[in-house]
């Protein structure tokens, strides 16, 4: 038995990949429970994730409410890229951005139940797309800060999808077949000339594998604002999810800061 705040899981690109949870006294390497049972018993108290404080209520995963519209890492950006504003000098805090924003950046497209684009920071390929459960993955432009990204991610949200189907990604539904080669030249062709130069040349192709030994074929999420104890048989873990036996899963991300008794 051991009790701690949840935090997102960390990963380490593996075959398959390597999932962690991190408590005050250790770090639990959870590929070792698949085939076992667990148990999370949810406390009754959430901690924010950045000053720690207790608050009732959870923002953008894990923080307080003064938080939330107060730090950098919580900036509108973080999920709009195109909305960013440090290459004009502007941001909560600039030393953050010129770490986080004023970087090279990707603009991806992968296989996370379906086709996707999406945005992301050099510095967080390939965690961003197990984050994301992608199963395979292509950069398709490199840019030197996050504004640029976000407007070649608006261009081509014109015509492919820019959300996760976490519901296909975590079932044994199929989601199609796609040449993500040919698919990074057909997106390319949608964007204005002063995008493509930014186009990036390597076209190598990232395979991820997850711990998974069976798919639910029905998935039902659940979470801790309904439900004080979830667990059972751990068959897998993709993205950020735990998945059972019983085809529930859990978004551990989304529950950062919780306060909970993990029994295994």
């Amino acid at each position: 038995m051991i009790i701690f705040n949840l935090h997102k899981m960390e990963t380490e690109n593996s075959d398959p990949v390597n999932y962690y949870l991190n408590t005050p006294e250790s770090r639990i390497r959870l590929n070792e429970f698949i085939g076992h049972e667990i148990r999370l018993s949810f406390k009754n108290q959430i901690n924010c994730v950045k000053c720690g404080a207790v608050t009732k209520t959870s923002f953008a995963q894990g923080y307080c409410y003064p938080c939330f519209i107060t730090s950098p890492e919580t900036e509108d950006c973080v999920l709009r890229p195109e909305l960013c504003m440090a290459h004009m000098g502007k941001a909560r805090n600039m030393e953050y951005a010129e770490g986080h924003c004023l970087i090279d950046h990707y603009v991806y497209m992968a296989l996370s139940g379906g086709l996707k684009v999406g945005v992301t920071r050099y510095t967080q390929k390939p965690t961003r797309w197990i984050d994301q459960g992608a199963e395979k993955a292509i950069i398709v432009a490199k840019t030197p800060n996050r504004f640029l990204a976000g407007s070649i991610e608006v261009a081509l949200k014109k015509h492919f999808q820019d959300k996760t189907n976490w519901r296909k990604m975590l079932s044994s539904e199929k989601t199609g077949e796609f040449d993500l080669l040919e698919e990074k030249k057909r997106a390319l062709q949608f964007l204005h000339p002063d995008f493509q130069k930014y186009a990036l040349e390597d076209n190598s192709v990232t395979e991820i594998h997850y711990p998974v030994q069976e798919y639910p074929l029905k998935v039902k999420s659940l979470g801790f604002d309904k439900q004080a104890e979830i667990g059972g048989i751990l068959t897998g873990i993709k993205g950020q999810y735990l998945i059972f036996d019983s085809g529930e899963v859990i978004n551990i991300r989304k529950h950062g800061g919780y306060l909970v008794e993990l029994n295994y």
